[in-house]
């Protein structure tokens, strides 16, 4: 039997079908995964939860031992970044991968690392050049792997599982984004008189 610890890594956690190829890369690498869910972005509250319990219920399958700040403090968010919309992922993902590291650093973690780095939706390029900053800022590595290699795998294994899949990243202006039609091609008012 060996006298090498296993070297232990926070995982960062959006929503539990982001977590399944990331979780399972990270184990075949040899860490010990811990997660850490933290998402002040997530609108409505209704959406929040069950993102939460899905993860719950995931992390129970899997036996992923779990982090959870379950605040919901979507007001926070919607104050740093109201007139700055167009730079909410900056803030949003800075925001979540600094809460992610300096818990890390505190609990004695080897290492941090994020499921955003699975999605083709989100900005992975600015994720990563993020997570580095704050690797540095707070002196803690960063687990860097483009993790989009399993998307397909993810997705599949998601669906097998019968997991809650949301339709949008998570705030209310990805959701407006999702679901609102554009302007231009609104559909005729239901007051409109068929001819």
């Amino acid at each position: 039997m060996s006298n090498i610890a296993q070297k232990r890594i926070l995982l960062h956690i959006c929503c539990a079908p982001c977590t399944v190829y990331p979780l399972s890369r990270l184990r075949e690498n040899g860490w010990e995964v811990f997660g850490y869910f933290y998402n002040l972005n997530i609108h409505p509250y209704q959406e929040f939860r069950k993102r939460l319990e899905t993860l719950k219920d995931f992390a129970a399958k899997v036996d992923l031992r779990l982090i959870l700040r379950e605040e919901y403090d979507v007001g926070h968010f919607i104050r740093q970044v109201v007139f700055r919309e167009t730079k909410r992922c900056y803030y949003c993902y800075t925001h979540r991968l600094e809460a992610a590291a300096r818990l890390a650093k505190k609990s004695g973690f080897d290492s941090f690392s994020t499921t955003l780095l699975y999605s083709k939706q989100q900005k992975h390029d600015l994720i990563k050049e993020i997570a580095e900053g704050v690797s540095r800022k707070v002196g803690i590595p960063f687990y860097y792997e483009d993790f989009r290699a399993g998307w397909k795998i993810g997705i599949e294994k998601s669906k097998q599982l019968g997991l809650y899949r949301q339709q949008y990243c998570g705030c209310i202006y990805s959701e407006a984004e999702r679901f609102v039609p554009p302007k231009n091609s609104e559909k005729p008012s239901n007051h409109t008189r068929k001819q």
